[in-house]
């Protein structure tokens, strides 16, 4: 956020201020107060005018600056109400050299997945693309997929949901279903969130990544296919403040980005996947054996029985237990 405004909206945050003092505080002039207001009021922040000054009355739920202020991490928030992808719109920021840059949406009308899948994304989600340029090899970029799901795992669960990581890229809680048309079983892991990370770069160095995430917050679990078992926040936990939980996905990405050594141990400590038998489709053939353990940047250890089979990319399907 623009350092002036974000100066503002802490000055209005303790009471109505004075436009000749807010000046003076700031040391610009009445008329730059008064368009910087004006531009604060256009991004949704509800600001009074009264005979004491002015005062901050309502604060936007969700948008770019409101994502921006008060946010422990660096990024710049592009705000959609409604975009075709996220991710689309972020590889156009990326190619005209976007660093550090956020595009978030309320909804997603041509949303997608891996293996180009639908998703579906309605208002009321979180969806959003982080643009970065890490000094890594390419060979390293699954660890920001990893750091994304890590990321937003723990901050599913200070918000009170039971979230675990299944590999590669979902973020799952257990039990039965609250949607009407979704299977019910406590053995069901359902989607609450899923990761796409796409790259661009050449053999020795990264050009950039774009780590693209998809939550279903404030969704209607009907709104969502039932053959994805998904689960929503809303469901969960009960209705969230999307501006804070977006706040802190960004804020631990950022803090895992600068320590990518300790993605893979974090990662470990959230993962449903690890001890499971599992199937695994890979352009090489299908796995099938117990997931062991995930390695640097993200291939997980599959125990056949035989051997140990180090993947690097597939589809992951968790299977019941072998019976003995």
């Amino acid at each position: 956020m623009q350092e002036t405004r974000a100066r503002i909206l802490d000055a209005l945050t303790e009471g109505p201020v004075a436009g000749p003092e807010l000046a003076e505080r700031l040391d610009v002039s009445r008329a730059a107060v008064w368009k910087h207001v004006e531009a604060l009021r256009e991004e949704g922040f509800g600001i009074a005018s009264s005979g004491e000054g002015y005062a901050l009355v309502e604060f936007p739920e969700f948008g770019g600056a409101t994502v921006e202020y008060d946010m422990d991490a660096p990024f710049d928030v592009e705000f959609h109400d409604s975009v075709p992808s996220t991710n689309a719109r972020a590889r156009e920021l990326a190619q005209e050299g976007g660093d550090d840059v956020v595009v978030l949406a309320d909804e997603q009308t041509g949303g997608r997945g891996r293996l180009d899948r639908e998703w579906t994304s309605p208002s009321g989600g979180i969806w959003l693309s982080i643009v970065v340029r890490p000094d890594v090899p390419p060979t390293h970029a699954p660890a920001y997929t990893l750091a994304a799901a890590v990321a937003v795992t723990r901050v599913a669960r200070e918000a009170g949901a039971d979230a675990r990581i299944k590999w590669p890229n979902d973020v799952v809680v257990s039990g039965a279903s609250d949607s009407k048309s979704a299977p019910r079983s406590d053995d069901i892991e359902r989607k609450l969130a899923g990761i796409l990370t796409e790259m661009e770069g050449e053999a020795d160095r990264v050009s950039w990544v774009v780590v693209g995430v998809g939550i279903n917050a404030n969704v209607d679990p009907d709104e969502l296919p039932s053959e994805a078992n998904p689960a929503t926040l809303s469901t969960e936990v009960g209705y969230v403040n999307r501006r804070l939980f977006t706040q802190r996905v960004l804020e631990e990405f950022d803090a895992l980005r600068e320590d990518l050594e300790s993605v893979v141990p974090a990662w470990r400590e959230y993962a449903t996947t690890l001890g499971k038998r599992v199937r695994v489709d890979t352009p090489g053939g299908e796995v099938v054996g117990e997931a062991v353990d995930v390695e640097f940047p993200g291939a997980l250890v599959v125990d056949t029985g035989d051997e140990r089979v180090t993947v690097t990319a597939g589809d992951c399907e968790h299977l019941r237990p072998v019976e003995r």
